[in-house]
């Protein structure tokens, strides 16, 4: 059975949440918004497109940076609204030079960073 990204569940601006995981090590490295040309696009090229909402346009991950994201595997959650996306990242996942943008955690009632920047 051929994909079809329409069968996908987009919110109300025609978005879809993508998680970004490491292939090697299964870290969750980011989530982005990805409309439907935005998954044509990497499936066709392999080089993760996300919709950026800010900009309102396309941003091919490490375009500018050259953190660059290849698609390794391309997932569909069971309620169709979700994607998780297996990547191989080249440098850091977030725009603060971190490897993933989750470095910040609460434990025992506090927010800590866990996750200092990359040198760069």
């Amino acid at each position: 059975m051929a994909f079809d990204p329409a069968t996908l569940i987009y919110n109300e601006a025609g978005l879809i949440p993508a998680i970004a995981q490491d292939a090697e090590s299964g870290d969750v490295l980011m989530m982005a918004w990805m409309n439907e040309k935005a998954i044509i696009q990497t499936l066709e090229t392999r080089r993760v497109t996300y919709w950026s909402r800010s900009r309102q346009a396309f941003w091919i991950k490490g375009e500018t940076s050259g953190h660059v994201q290849e698609l390794v595997d391309f997932r569909v959650d069971c309620d169709r609204d979700c994607l998780l996306l297996s990547i191989r990242q080249t440098g850091p996942a977030c725009h603060t030079n971190r490897r993933s943008c989750f470095y910040t955690a609460v434990r025992d009632g506090a927010e800590i960073e866990i996750m200092a920047p990359e040198a760069g």
